[in-house]
């Protein structure tokens, strides 16, 4: 397993890392949580489609602020990003939930990965609980197929995609094929989610 550290540096630099994310994620949070107080205020709950309309009324606004939040919930880890893609699909629709959706996911795991490669365990330690952290690192690490465990797992909804896009950079995978393996194996099942949160797909 690579380890990437900036010996004397490296901790430092993670904390004051962690306090620009931090505070970057919660004023996001904060302003969708006005963006959707003053849509209630407004009387535009009473469908979803008046929300819709009410929300295109902002032009390109809520689409960036959609995406932000997907890439953020990715780079740091608060809230699963199930939540974001029934919101997109729903205010959306299948189209640009699922665009908006895609490429927030995939920047934030982009970014995930290069600033483990970056920083090296220590941040990645100091993202997520140690019990999480022996529990997968040990799996993975022993493992001479993880690159197909990866992309299976990236596949597959519920997995902890969030510290495997951390873990990854980690390890001696190359950027490019951590590249492809996100491009390819992210869309599905945020496909999957777009179709059943917008109502098209009913299971």
């Amino acid at each position: 397993m690579q380890q990437n550290q900036i010996p004397g540096q490296a901790a430092p630099q993670i904390d004051k890392w962690k306090r620009i994310v931090s505070v970057t994620a919660l004023f996001l949070l904060f302003a969708i949580l006005l963006f959707f107080v003053r849509a209630y205020i407004d009387g535009q709950f009473r469908s979803v489609q008046s929300l819709r309309t009410y929300i295109n009324g902002f032009g390109v606004l809520g689409p960036v602020i959609l995406t932000l939040f997907q890439a953020l919930q990715v780079v740091f880890p608060i809230l699963p990003g199930m939540i974001g893609c029934a919101a997109g699909a729903l205010l959306f629709g299948v189209s640009g939930g699922f665009w908006y959706n895609y490429l927030g996911i995939c920047a934030g795991s982009l970014i995930a990965f290069y600033l483990a490669r970056r920083y090296g365990s220590d941040l990645v330690k100091n993202m997520f609980p140690d019990d999480k952290y022996s529990k997968w690192s040990d799996w993975l690490g022993k493992s001479r197929f993880f690159t197909l465990l990866l992309f299976a797992c990236i596949l597959l909804p519920l997995a902890p995609d969030d510290f495997l896009c951390y873990f990854s950079g980690l390890t001696t995978m190359t950027s490019k094929k951590f590249v492809w393996i996100i491009l390819l194996g992210k869309p599905w099942i945020i496909l999957v989610y777009s179709l059943v949160f917008s109502g098209v797909w009913v299971i």
